[in-house]
């Protein structure tokens, strides 16, 4: 079977993504795609989802920071921003979606918005609700480890 020609292929778009979640979560690319699928399905139908055709390429998670690349056709951008904008929990851990950039091949929209990753730099102890506890310090923010949970603070709530 022969190749379409290059003026009859489909022209794609790609969005990096950064997905914030607590430090004990454990996410990967299949969930992920499932919540992102079922996200424009819900708002878009059958015919808009299948149109706008997103696919999860690559998946890297480490220390409560995900990365990844999501491919959208061409045109699609806005509905695309608009379903991931709709995940607010994958596998029931909350997480907050960023999308750092759109780019038109995989190549430069890794080398432009997904290597400037950090991750923890430290974990260390703190007086939190008047008792010593463990934070998860990443850059300025802290993510406190608690009885029921992960309490987020910033560096300011403890001067």
């Amino acid at each position: 079977m022969k190749h379409l020609p290059k003026h009859l292929r489909p022209r794609w778009r790609y969005l990096a993504v950064e997905i914030e979640t607590w430090p004990d979560a454990d996410l990967t690319r299949g969930p992920f795609q499932r919540e992102l699928w079922y996200a424009a399905q819900n708002l878009f139908g059958d015919s808009g989802s299948a149109d706008a055709d997103l696919t999860v390429l690559g998946f890297d998670y480490d220390d409560g920071i995900a990365q990844t690349i999501v491919r959208a056709r061409r045109g699609h951008v806005e509905e695309t921003r608009a379903a991931l904008a709709c995940i607010d929990d994958i596998q029931d851990d909350p997480v907050g979606i960023r999308v750092k950039g759109v780019s038109g091949t995989v190549r430069a929209c890794s080398e432009r918005y997904l290597h400037d990753r950090t991750g923890f730099s430290e974990e260390r102890n703190v007086v939190f609700e008047n008792e010593e506890r463990t934070a998860f310090v990443r850059d300025s923010l802290l993510d406190i480890a608690g009885s029921d949970g992960f309490t987020g603070a910033t560096q300011l709530d403890f001067e």
